[in-house]
C-alpha cells in the first residue's frame, strides 16, 4: 500500500467515535473467525485458519493437519458486530457487474439487478448480501471502509444482518485435502474522513494484486447496438462508417454488436445480414482508417449452435455429467436461450478461445473486443473438468486464453463478474444498459458515477453508450451527457449517426476525446463532483429530482468559469450557488484558476 496516504489515515482512524469503537482495527485482529463445513455434521479435527495482518490488511489461510478431506463451504474471517445506526450510508458492491447496493444499513437498495433475485447467486437467508467490498458513511463521521483486494482463486463476500457482519471467503464446498493449505484473499480494513481518498486506496491496493492491463487512454467509438439491435447489418454499418469519416473522426473504433453472429457461441460464422461473411464490413473500416471492433460473449453458447453440438463435453456439468442448462442455476440468458457455459478449466475450451480470438484478431483485423455475458463464465452450481478448480479459478483461465489470443488488442468487459475480472481487461462496462428514457437515464448514471474510484487506476469504466437522439427535453440529453462526461471513461456512441439532429451533433464532438479523469464525489449523494486537469478542474453538478432544488459548488480558488455546453462566461468566482436548479438536469463547468 502506498504509504503516502497514512498521515490522513491513522487520523480519521484516530477519530473514529465510541458509537463506531467497534469497527476498530485493534478489535477486529482479536475477533475470532471459523471454518464452516459443507456438511454440518462434519469435524474439523486439524483444520486450522491462520490470519496474519500486515498494516491495515489482513493475509490468511486454512490448513488441514488432520487425517481425512473436508469439504469446506466458506470461511468466516470476522463476525463484526455492528454499533452503527440504521440511518448509515451504505455502498456495497456486487460478484456480478450489473448488481450494486446502495441505501442504508437500515434499507439496503439494489441500484439494479439482484444477485439474489435475478441471477439467484446462493446466499443465507435473511442477509443483504454483497460481494468485494462494502463502504460505510456514518453521519459525521469517518467512511469505514471493508474489502477485499485480491480475486485469484476465491471470491469475498459479506454477509449483513442487522446488527452483524460477517465477512466471508467462499470456498464453493471444494475439499481441502490431509497437508493442504489453501492462501485466501486478501483484506483490507480501512478508515477515512474524504471518501474519494479511501477509495483511491483501494484501488491502489487492488492493482498492486492485480496490475492492470495497460492503454494510454480510454477509447473512444461507434457501437451498432442502440440503434440497430440484434437486426444490425452490413448497410447499416457502413452508412454510419461514412457519417464517421465525415464528421467524427475522433470516433477511433466501429464496433458491430450483438447480431452478426450465425449462432449463440459460433462467433467465426456470419448470419444472413452480412451474407455470411462480415470480413468485407471490418475490411471497409480498416480501408477508411478507423479500428474494426466486435461483440463476442465467449463463455457462453445456444443449443443449436455448432459448437455445442459438436463438443458438449466443453461445458459446465450438471450433477448428472450433462452440460448444466443456465436456468437450472440462475439467469437463462437474454436471447436465444437458456444458455450454456463453456469450462475454462478445460484444455480444448482454452485452445477453442485463443484461436477464435486469434482468428479475428489476425486474419479479421479486430483491435477491440467487447466481451459480453461474461459472468456465465464463473457460473455457480456446476462441475469443472478440473475437479479441484474453483469457479474464480474457470472464469480466469478462460480469460487468459482469451487474452493470448487477442494479442494487442483492447479487451472491454461486460456483464461480467467484477472481483474475477482484475488484471484481465482494460476496460469494464461500470452500468446496465442504457436507453433513451429518463428513468433509465438516471439509474445508469448513479451506477457509472458509483464506480468512478475504479476508472485508470483498475481500467477505464464504460459508462455504456452516449444516446443523444431521440424525444427527450434536453435538459435530461444534458444530464445524460454530463454523466457521461464526468465518468471519465470511454466514449462510445449509440445513435445512427447520419440520422442525429445538428445541436446533439455538437454536443457529441464537445465530449471527444475522453478526459481520461474520473470526478471524486463528497458523499453517496453523488450531487457534485470534480474533475482535475492541468491549471483547473471541471465541476459536474446533477440535480437527481424531478424538482428543483439548491446546489452549491464550492471552488478551492478563484477560478474562471465558463458553462461547458454552452461556452457562456460566468465570469471570476470561488464558488456558485443555484437557487433553483430544474429537476432532471445537470450543469457541467470549465473552472481555469484565474491569473
Amino acid at each position: 500500500m502506498k504509504r503516502r496516504h497514512f498521515p490522513l489515515a491513522m487520523a480519521a482512524l484516530a477519530a473514529v467515535p465510541a458509537c463506531a469503537a467497534n469497527l476498530e482495527r485493534d478489535r477486529l485482529k482479536r475477533m475470532a473467525g471459523r471454518v464452516v463445513p459443507t456438511h454440518a455434521a462434519a469435524k474439523l479435527d486439524g483444520v486450522k485458519l491462520d490470519r496474519k495482518w500486515f498494516g491495515d490488511y489482513c493475509r490468511a489461510k486454512v490448513s488441514n493437519h488432520g487425517k481425512n478431506a473436508i469439504a469446506i463451504k466458506e470461511i468466516v474471517l470476522f463476525a463484526v458486530p455492528l454499533a452503527l445506526p440504521p440511518e448509515t450510508i451504505l455502498y456495497g458492491e456486487s460478484f456480478q457487474m450489473l448488481s450494486q447496493t446502495i441505501g442504508t444499513l437500515g434499507k439496503p437498495v439494489d441500484l439494479s439487478y439482484s444477485e439474489l433475485k435475478h441471477y439467484r447467486i446462493p446466499q443465507p437467508e435473511g442477509v443483504t448480501a454483497l460481494s468485494g467490498m462494502l463502504l460505510l458513511s456514518p453521519s459525521n463521521e469517518p467512511h469505514v471502509l471493508f474489502s477485499f483486494t485480491s480475486c485469484n482463486r476465491f471470491i469475498g463476500r459479506f454477509y449483513l444482518k442487522p446488527d452483524l457482519l460477517e465477512i466471508v471467503v467462499d470456498t464453493e464446498g471444494l475439499a481441502l485435502q490431509p497437508g493442504e493449505s489453501w492462501e485466501l484473499e486478501e483484506f483490507l480494513f480501512f478508515t477515512h474522513l474524504i471518501r474519494s481518498e479511501l477509495l483511491q486506496i483501494l484501488a491502489e491496493r487492488i492493482a498492486e494484486n492485480h496490475p492492470p492491463l495497460k492503454t494510454a487512454s480510454p477509447p473512444s467509438g461507434w457501437c451498432s447496438w442502440y440503434c440497430f439491435g440484434p437486426g444490425v447489418t452490413a448497410k447499416n454499418v457502413l452508412d454510419n462508417l461514412d457519417t464517421i469519416a465525415k464528421e467524427f473522426p475522433q470516433l477511433k473504433y466501429v464496433q458491430l454488436d450483438d447480431g452478426y453472429q450465425s449462432a449463440m457461441g459460433d462467433w467465426l460464422g456470419a448470419g444472413q445480414a452480412f451474407g455470411g461473411d462480415l470480413t468485407f464490413v471490418l475490411k471497409e473500416i480498416r480501408t477508411r482508417g478507423f479500428q474494426p471492433a466486435i461483440w463476442v460473449a465467449p463463455f457462453i453458447a445456444e443449443s443449436e449452435s455448432e459448437v455445442f453440438k459438436q463438443h458438449p463435453d466443453w461445458f459446465i456439468r450438471d450433477d448428472d455429467g450433462k452440460p448444466l442448462r443456465a436456468d437450472k442455476v440462475t439467469f437463462a440468458g437474454w436471447r436465444r436461450g437458456p444458455w450454456y457455459a463453456l469450462d475454462g478449466t478445460h484444455p480444448a475450451v482454452q485452445k477453442h478461445l485463443e484461436t477464435v480470438f486469434r482468428t479475428m484478431r489476425q486474419e479479421w483485423g479486430c483491435t477491440y473486443f467487447k466481451l459480453d455475458a461474461n459472468f456465465w463464465g464463473a457460473m455457480h452450481g456446476g462441475h469443472f473438468y478440473d475437479a479441484k478448480a474453483t469457479r474464480i479459478e474457470a472464469y480466469r483461465r478462460g480469460m487468459q486464453a482469451i487474452l493470448k489470443g487477442a494479442g494487442d488488442s483492447f479487451l472491454l468487459g461486460c456483464n461480467h463478474p467484477i472481483w474475477p475480472s482484475f488484471g484481465l481487461i482494460h476496460g469494464s462496462r461500470s452500468s446496465s444498459d442504457i436507453s433513451r428514457k429518463w428513468t433509465t437515464i438516471r439509474k445508469v448514471a448513479r451506477e457509472n458515477l458509483s464506480r468512478n474510484w475504479q476508472n485508470s487506476t483498475l481500467w477505464w469504466n464504460d459508462p455504456d453508450a452516449i444516446v443523444l437522439a431521440g424525444t427527450l427535453p434536453e435538459n435530461e440529453f444534458q444530464f445524460h451527457a454530463t454523466a457521461a462526461f464526468a465518468s471519465g471513461g470511454m466514449m462510445l456512441s449509440g445513435d445512427d449517426l447520419p440520422q442525429i439532429p445538428e445541436e446533439r451533433a455538437i454536443m457529441l464532438k464537445k465530449m471527444l476525446p475522453p478526459t481520461a479523469v474520473a470526478a471524486k464525489f463528497a458523499d453517496q449523494s453523488l450531487d457534485v463532483g470534480y474533475s482535475e486537469f492541468k491549471g483547473g478542474l471541471f465541476a459536474s453538478l446533477f440535480n437527481w429530482d424531478d424538482e428543483p432544488k439548491r446546489i452549491r459548488l464550492k471552488l478551492p480558488y478563484i477560478c474562471a468559469v465558463t458553462d461547458f455546453w454552452t461556452g457562456k462566461s460566468l465570469g471570476k468566482q470561488s464558488g456558485l450557488v443555484i437557487e433553483q436548479m430544474p429537476g432532471r438536469s445537470a450543469r457541467l463547468y470549465v473552472c481555469k484558476k484565474a491569473e
